[in-house]
This record gives C-alpha cells, structure tokens and sequence, in this order.
C-alpha cells in the first residue's frame, strides 16, 4: 500500500517509505521512538524533507476534519540514489495535551490517532505512511477515569471539539470530552457528564460538565467544575471520595456561565467554570454499552481498527 501511494505523488519507479515505531503505545509527555525507512527507486533523487505529523480527527461547525496537531522534521535535504536504502531514527515528543485513545488494552470509541510521514520531493509531497498510535492516559487521568467507574458511571463515548476552553491555558486548538452517564445516585439530576483533562509536566486540569435534569417549573442547565490534579497525588489520594466530593460540589448549586464554584477541597483549588468558543452538540456515541473493568470505564470502548479504515480519507482532508 505504501508503495502505490509513493508512485501516486512520484511516478513509478520513485522512491518509497515506511516508518517503523518501537513500541506504538505512549502516554502524553512521552515520546515515541522508531525510524523512518526509505528507499531510493529506478534513478537517483533528492529529498527535500521527511517530516513526521500526529494527527487525529476533530468535530466542528463544519463536520469532522483530519487534524494534524504536532509536526516534527526527520530530516531536511539529502540525495537518495537509485535503490539506496536509508534508516532515520527519530525521537517524537508527544504534546502533553495529546487526548487520550486507549484503557485498558482497548479503543475509546470515538477516538482515533495516527503519526503521518510526509515524504517532499521535487516539490511534490506525499503524506503516505500512515501508523496507528494509542495513547494510554497519566496515572491521575486514570485514577480519575477509574473513580468514576467505581462510583456506577457508565462510559458513552468521547470526541474531540475544535474550540478554546474559557479560562483555561492550553495549547491545542480542540479540547477532548470523554462523556459518561450517570451513576444511579446521581441520575435523578443528571443526564450525563462530560470529562475534559488539559495536562501540562505539573499536573492535570479537570473539567466537569453536567447535563443537568430540569424541575417543576425550571429548565434543565448546565454546570460546571474545574479542578487541578497534580501528578505527584495521583496514588495518593482517595479518588473514588474525591470525585463523588466533586460531582456533588459542581451539581448542588447553579450559578450559570457568570457564576464560580469554590475549591475543589482535598487540597485542590482553582475552583471555575468553562465555556466554549464553539460547542457543538453530540451525535455519535449513543449505545454499543459492553461490560468490562472498571465498573463501566471500558463500557462501550471497541477495540482499535486497522489505520486504512479509521483514516480512510486522510489524503485529501487537508
């Protein structure tokens, strides 16, 4: 496949390339290892550059989009002639926003994640090799997801949305959600919940969006609440409490888009509420529910598709 996808952008006879990883699973802050192998064909060329692109899919106002979101030269000029065969090593940082894809072994539904090798020559570029990445989540994120497990949240699915989160530094021009519904404790005013982590090398931003059921006489609402994780706590902390302390803190009380919710106890603070620039509403996701681990963290994950079908189209999306 790779090679009729590098005579597509060279002709036949020019040259092709494949990207081997050491190990494709990687959590954010990490790095992926590996090389990208190339080799020359019937007459001698010069490479311009190899470049290497994450990319993934994102929802917004317009559809779904292949988004690249981090890039990083392998190599720049270079002659390659016929038949010549090069190995590139390469160390690719992960962005420590990078979204989660995978638990436990399994695909998120909804998620897809791929690092794209960008071959140049001659002024003709072919974005041809294509490999499936997964991207397991930090310690806290886990710990977290997995709380919500334990206390009868039951996975729905999770999605990446184009658009800034209100008070919030990151750096990615989309956010994930990773929605839930809700345990039976809470269901009597909650249709779901949406989880949204921004990482960064000290610790993990946490953002809850519920789905608030409306009352005799009042309309259902949203509410919001933001709390901060540091990465040394994440074994240390009681997170099955912590998480049902934040779910009841964020849910008692509706301030609206204009109001705050205080700190988020257990030595967190940076209590607050988001808003979007753009948010959309959420089509996919709804059902496929399987029982698994975590009482519901795997629910509803499938397993990872091979990278021709999950990026099927990835040649003329950008």
């Amino acid at each position: 496949m790779v090679f009729k996808k590098m005579m597509r952008a060279f002709g036949v006879g020019g040259p092709s390339v494949d990207t081997v990883l050491a190990n494709p699973n990687t959590r954010p802050g990490l790095a992926l290892d590996g090389q990208v192998r190339i080799v020359g064909g019937d007459h001698d060329v010069t490479i311009e550059q190899i470049v290497l692109g994450l990319v993934t899919r994102v929802e917004s106002e317009h559809g779904e989009n292949l988004v690249e979101f981090h890039r990083q030269q392998v190599a720049g000029m270079f002659q390659l002639r016929k038949g010549e065969q090069r190995d590139l090593p390469f160390q690719f940082p992960v962005p420590w926003e990078t979204p989660i894809t995978d638990m436990y072994g399994q695909r998120l539904r909804g998620m897809t994640m791929g690092l794209r090798t960008e071959l140049s020559v001659a002024k003709a570029v072919d974005k041809g090799d294509l490999d499936q990445v997964f991207v397991h989540p930090l310690p806290a994120q886990e710990r977290i997801l997995e709380a919500l497990g334990r206390l009868g949240f039951q996975f729905k699915g999770a999605d990446l949305e184009h658009g800034r989160i209100y008070g919030v530094d990151h750096q990615l021009p989309f956010y994930q959600e990773i929605e839930y519904y809700p345990a039976a404790q809470y269901a009597h005013g909650i249709n779901e919940v949406e989880v949204t982590f921004v990482a960064d090398p000290a610790g993990v931003e946490v953002i809850l969006e519920f789905d608030k059921r409306g009352g005799f006489l009042q309309p259902g609402h949203d509410t919001y609440g933001r709390f901060r994780v540091s990465h040394a706590e994440a074994d240390t902390m009681d997170w099955a409490s912590v998480v049902d302390s934040w779910v009841r803190e964020a849910t008692g009380r509706y301030e609206g888009l204009r109001g705050s919710y205080g700190g988020a106890g257990h030595g967190f603070g940076g209590g607050g509420y988001h808003g979007h620039v753009r948010h959309r509403g959420h089509g996919p996701g709804m059902g496929g529910m399987v029982a698994g681990v975590a009482g519901g963290v795997v629910g509803g994950m499938i397993l990872g598709e091979a990278m021709d079908e999950v990026f099927e189209d990835d040649g003329g999306d950008e």
